[in-house]
């Protein structure tokens, strides 16, 4: 499968005569390329140096495309540029001042001598902070690297390109400073203190590709602890984001949510938050499957997690295999693994037939060979339609609770962002291809910031009415 991840670059010295380029198109094309931009960098009567885009459909594939196009008469490769390590190099997020320093005048406010007079103001009154320091418009983006995207365990280190990327769509979508801060894997009690200690500076945490099941336990501590959110993304943005787009789909096959039969497949951190927010949304009827099959109560491997979840959903029949559980089911809800999911499967499942393929970068089953057998197709990938990713929800969720100074997050507050993401998608503009709005709908980030702070209010976890705040871009409040 072709896709921008797996882009490069070609600088190819080419022979100037007639047909060479269509040797080095067709060598790309027997190798599976999609060729793309070709930029003349250099001409000379004999030679022309071209830059070549290609997408290739993974890593393995390209260094043969490079090995085939260095052995054609006539072609020296230059170089090969990977455009997503370009796009990495030196990190893509940097600390930027809101204030300039041009001068003595301004370098005695903003330090020394003139910034004590702010902190003995904190210190006698730390509610000020709020007011005179970031921590009005600051999170931590936390992550020990232990269940990185579809990865796995890959370390800290290898996490903080992923935390980084987040960091950037806080900024650009919502205009929230979020500082990607990963640490070493340790006990639950190691990382709930640790974290724990850096909190006082932030107005919120937003816990990320933390592996289960420690992952249910440090929130549910950090919440206790903490006088500010602490929202697990993998956990809570996937769940909204699916129940949005779940109420859309339903809606566009004339249904309703609780009259759908769902099953989940996977039983990590955001199959176990989709559950849960599933069924408190009104969906009666919701297994979830692990590899060992349904996760029911005559279960004796089962995690205290698990064990609690087939308690709340009312599990308590034998155990299935997983595609038993899913024939007569109506959707499908993948947070899984790629291709573990057939097409004679998907052929098993009642109508109306909804298929939420999530894992990435491959899906669960093949989108493509799937779109026909099914009423509604959605993916977690962006180069398909109906994208159900996390990054609908977690800027706008984020944005909303800043501008509320919310203490913490609750189960009220994430339906209010379901419904607001899914009302980003006007009812008569909704159809089996366009369930969720885009990533970069500049309407969803305010839409769902308002609902999260009216539900924060109406929760009594706001520390700020809505009357203490005008919005400004993106959502952000501007008051002090």
């Amino acid at each position: 499968m072709l896709t921008p991840a797996y882009r490069l670059v070609l600088r190819l010295e080419i022979d100037n005569h007639p047909g060479m380029f269509a040797e080095v198109a067709r060598t790309i094309g027997a190798r599976g390329g999609s060729l793309g931009a070709i930029d003349l960098v250099e001409a000379t009567p004999t030679k022309h140096v071209r830059d070549v885009t290609v997408d290739v459909p993974d890593e393995p594939t390209g260094e043969r495309l490079a090995d085939d196009l260095k052995r054609l008469r006539g072609v020296v490769v230059r170089s090969v540029s990977d455009r997503t390590f370009l796009m990495h190099l030196g990190g893509k997020v940097a600390m930027a001042g809101r204030v300039a320093v041009r001068n003595r005048d301004d370098l005695s406010l903003v330090y020394t001598p003139g910034v004590a007079r702010v902190s003995r103001a904190i210190a006698a009154d730390p509610e000020r902070a709020w007011a005179l320091t970031q921590r009005a418009n600051a999170i931590a983006i936390i992550s020990d690297g232990t269940a990185v995207l579809g990865l796995g365990n890959v370390g800290p280190l290898a996490a903080l390109p992923v935390m980084e990327g987040k960091s950037l769509l806080f900024a650009d979508l919502a205009g929230v400073s979020a500082f990607p801060i990963v640490i070493q894997p340790g006990t639950v009690d190691e990382i709930v203190d640790a974290v724990a200690r850096i909190a006082v500076g932030f107005g919120g945490i937003n816990l990320e590709d933390i592996a289960a099941p420690a992952c249910f336990e440090i929130e549910r501590r950090l919440r206790e602890r903490l006088d500010v959110p602490v929202f697990h993304d993998d956990q809570h943005g996937t769940a909204i984001a699916v129940l949005a787009g779940l109420r859309n789909a339903a809606a566009v096959c004339g249904v309703s949510i609780n009259e759908l039969r769902v099953v989940v497949l996977g039983a990590g951190a955001a199959g176990v938050a989709t559950a849960r927010l599933l069924r408190t949304a009104g969906a009666k009827h919701v297994i979830v499957a692990d590899r060992h099959g349904t996760i029911t109560t005559a279960r004796t491997d089962l995690n205290l997690e698990k064990r609690a979840l087939a308690e709340e959903l009312g599990s308590n029949d034998a155990v299935r295999p997983f595609a038993a559980a899913l024939a007569g089911a109506n959707v499908l809800v993948g947070l899984s693994g790629p291709r573990l999911v057939t097409i004679e499967m998907i052929r098993t499942m009642a109508r109306p037939r909804i298929v939420f393929a999530m894992a990435n970068p491959d899906p669960e089953v093949d989108p493509v060979a799937t779109a026909a057998e099914v009423d509604i197709m959605a993916t977690g990938r962006s180069d398909f339609p109906n994208q159900v990713n996390n990054v609908l929800a977690f800027p706008g969720v984020f944005r909303g609770l800043l501008d509320a100074r919310a203490t913490t997050m609750t189960t009220n507050m994430e339906l209010a962002a379901a419904a607001a993401l899914a009302d980003s998608v006007p009812a008569p503009l909704r159809s089996a291809e366009y369930i969720l709005p885009s990533v970069f709908d500049a309407a969803v980030v305010p839409a769902i910031a308002k609902a999260v702070s009216a539900a924060a209010r109406a929760d009594g976890v706001a520390r700020r009415t809505d009357r203490d705040a005008a919005p400004g871009p993106a959502g952000r409040s501007i008051a002090g």
